[in-house]
């Protein structure tokens, strides 16, 4: 029994067979309808077949599941054979139904981030927007599901997350002693300063900022915090979630003193949850992220920033006609986009040009005509079929001049729809696929004369898969290897150019004046400081960007999952072919050995290998954000001492003896073999990327062959009857080129009505 206990332990919450009742079924149903308003008929016909299918291949797996459970509950022995195959249904099973996709959309100050979103949900002012200043504070989501009414929740820091930002805030206001008049002038003016002060005052009230660290932690917030530091709003309507919702979420004027209490809590806020019940805009599985575009002073809050630009498959940078051509802020937003991309989940990255209403006419119609935007050159790592947007919300509400398509809103809207359904249909393919290799051999197993000699073919096979695996390892050690030269490259232009680089982040255009609190909030976060009004410093990525501009096209090739290059620097293509070798090597055998169920085997190991490889992106994709990073993270644990020295520095001239220490800093760790070191460990992560790949691959297909060729000794025989689940299986696995084939139906008799039928863009419906 001892040797049930990995998997029959997960049997004390099995999967509810009554939720297939007939009774549940109706309203399932009816919750389906529901978030399919969004798309069009005939893509809720697609959608519609493909849910169904999914719905009653998890069905088929949970009774598969519940019948092998019951065959071997009492058995004191189970084969891994067994164990293999229970394991992999309960994984099936509990496997998401389809993750979100989150479209960031990633903007400086006024570019008008907020109006896009109001106008793709269709509700004019459900977050705040301004023509002035700064409105959203925090990071927003936006997203629809099958809940009745509007609903919001506010998520805010921990008390230990707020006693950090705390003491740095007070640390950074502790005024040295000695200053002259001048000096101490120049102090009190800085950016840094003016926003601690202003979320002391706003969370303790007037005079916060004259008290010690210690003293503060004694104070009473002006406004209650919850216990569970989450904050959750419900309202029937749109407009009445809005008003509830917009203190938290408004950015506070610094001038402004009094107000609810919502607004004293306003600087704990690091993330809010908007979730709209069943839009006809929005389908559910989508989610619109507001992202500012500077991060945050707080730790964890900037954290939080960039994780959730890297966890976007797709950006949209957000840019204001009149500052999208030489603005450095949006050159900025581009190159920060572009390294998303390189590090995290983004797959497109589009430019959205927002108020276009403020061109002359003719000139905004012949832009959009002829696509006059630029993208920067590491754009071409990109696999978006589109790359430019020109919009306008306010157009889109009053329609003086354009129509509604020609604000380009819809387009959007189209974009959010076709992605979410071809990542719907991808994902149930691959699921019922994999499903019905599955059922494939546990049916076989209820056979007892399936295998006759084919034990004598398995050391072939394995010295065969062995070969392959060696050959793998040195195409991803030549894969890699186009990394080594461009890497050396940026090391030299990075010991040649770090005195001017950092000299230029350590000058303004004021001199010192207002900078002293800047510098030491750069030196209190380890080089890095994100403020809501100014432009993101970060030594760290200063130092080490000529080192980015070298590798950057070479680390796109290598993680692109198109497989574009010529030499051969893709690393998924050379998995691709080490998967289609193994396939091609089960096909031969299976048909020149003549296996008598030579179908099931064949298709269960072709499909088992294809789940056993495909499961490598993902775990690729997880490890490159850690790759791409770890030269600025070397860099940042090789200055931290250098930091730590430079933030203690107070008294007469201590902006300038904070940059001295900097400098000298920077100067004693670049001899000593910084930029080296930081080299070394891009490499050793990728050779652990390497290693982790092998040992997946040799680990899993060992286990799989084992299973699929283990010699006949009876050991299945006991095993329940799967037959009907089998067939069943079988039918749902031929349904799926059915769903295909018709999902192309509708789509060209829909193509072909437009085309015949006049346009008929009217106004919005309000």
């Amino acid at each position: 029994m001892a040797e049930t206990e990995d998997f029959l332990v997960r049997e004390l919450h099995p999967v509810d067979d009554d939720i297939f009742k007939e009774p549940m079924r109706k309203r399932r149903r009816s919750d389906r309808d529901q978030r399919f308003r969004a798309f069009p008929s005939v893509e809720q016909s697609a959608l519609k077949e493909y849910e169904k299918l999914e719905s009653r291949t998890r069905r088929v797996l949970s009774n598969t599941y519940q019948k092998l459970i019951q065959s071997v509950f009492l058995d004191d022995s189970i084969p891994n054979s067994v164990k293999y195959l229970i394991n992999r249904l309960l994984a099936l099973i509990e496997k998401p139904s389809l993750d979100p996709i989150y479209i960031g959309l990633f903007g400086s100050t006024g570019a008008g981030k907020s109006s896009l979103i109001n106008a793709i949900i269709r509700q004019a002012m459900f977050l705040p927007v301004s023509g002035e200043s700064i409105c959203t504070s925090c990071i927003v989501q936006v997203s629809s599901g099958c809940c009745e009414q509007y609903e919001a929740k506010i998520h805010l820091l921990s008390d230990q997350e707020w006693k950090e930002e705390l003491k740095n805030l007070t640390t950074l206001l502790h005024r040295t002693e000695g200053l002259g008049g001048e000096e101490e002038d120049a102090w009190d003016r800085g950016d840094a300063a003016e926003e601690a002060v202003w979320k002391l005052q706003m969370f303790y009230g007037n005079g916060a900022e004259g008290k010690s660290y210690e003293e503060l932690l004694r104070a009473k917030p002006r406004g209650k915090i919850p216990t569970s530091r989450v904050i959750s709003l419900k309202a029937e309507e749109a407009g009445e979630l809005s008003v509830k919702l917009d203190p938290y979420i408004r950015t506070q004027r610094r001038d402004w003193d009094g107000g609810s209490a919502e607004t004293h809590i306003w600087p704990l806020i690091k993330l809010v949850e908007v979730t709209l019940p069943k839009s006809e805009l929005i389908p559910e599985g989508v989610v619109l992220v507001d992202i500012p575009g500077t991060g945050d002073f707080n730790s964890k809050r900037d954290e939080m920033w960039k994780k959730t630009i890297d966890k976007c498959s797709v950006i949209w940078v957000i840019s204001d006609v009149e500052r999208i051509s030489g603005g450095r802020a949006h050159e900025d937003l581009l190159n920060e986009s572009v390294k998303a991309c390189q590090r995290g989940f983004c797959r497109d990255l589009a430019l959205v040009v927002t108020k276009a209403d403020k061109l002359h006419l003719p000139e905004y119609l012949r832009e959009r005509k002829v696509g006059n935007r630029k993208l920067p050159a590491d754009s071409r790592v990109l696999e978006a079929s589109e790359l430019v947007y020109t919009v306008s919300a306010q157009e889109y509400w009053q329609q003086a001049l354009l129509t509604e398509e020609e604000t380009e809103i819809p387009k959007l809207r189209e974009y959010i729809r076709r992605r979410l359904l071809d990542k719907k249909k991808r994902m149930v393919t691959k699921y019922v696929t994999e499903a019905f290799g599955l059922l494939l051999l546990t049916d076989s197993f209820s056979c007892t004369d399936h295998v006759q000699n084919e034990h004598l073919h398995m050391s072939g096979l394995r010295r065969f898969v062995e070969e392959k695996i060696q050959l793998l390892e040195k195409a991803i050690d030549q894969c890699f290897a186009h990394i080594a030269q461009p890497l050396q490259e940026g090391i030299w232009n990075a010991r040649s150019s770090y005195r001017r680089i950092l000299g230029a982040c350590l000058v303004r255009s004021r001199g010192n004046q207002g900078f002293h609190q800047t510098l030491k909030a750069v030196c209190l976060k380890n080089g890095i400081y994100a403020s809501r009004t100014l432009a993101r410093i970060d030594l760290n990525e200063a130092v080490t960007q000529p080192i980015y501009e070298q590798i950057d096209p070479v680390f796109g090739r290598i993680f692109s999952r198109s497989g574009k290059s010529t030499d051969g620097s893709a690393l998924i293509p050379h998995i691709d072919a080490f998967k289609l070798s193994l396939q091609e090597k089960m096909t031969e055998i299976g048909i020149r050995n003549g296996w008598k169920y030579d179908s099931y085997k064949k298709s269960f190991l072709i499909q088992e290998i294809s789940a056993i490889l495909g499961g490598l992106e993902g775990h690729i994709l997880r490890k490159k954000r850690k790759i791409y990073e770890s030269l600025t993270t070397s860099v940042q644990n090789d200055l931290k001492p250098c930091y730590e020295e430079a933030a203690q520095i107070t008294g007469k001239k201590a902006c300038e003896r904070m940059k001295e220490v900097l400098r000298r800093g920077v100067d004693r760790q670049v001899a000593e073999g910084m930029f080296e070191r930081a080299q070394e460990r891009m490499q050793h992560q990728f050779q652990q990327l390497k290693n982790g790949i092998t040992e997946k691959v040799k680990g899993s297909i060992a286990t799989m062959l084992t299973l699929a060729l283990s010699p006949g000794d009876g050991l299945y025989k006991e095993l329940a009857d799967v037959k009907s689940e089998y067939k069943e299986m079988e039918k749902l696995h031929r349904s799926l080129r059915e769903v295909a084939e018709n999902a192309v139906l509708r789509r060209g008799m829909q193509d072909f009505l437009l085309r015949m039928s006049p346009s008929k863009a009217g106004p919005p419906k309000t």
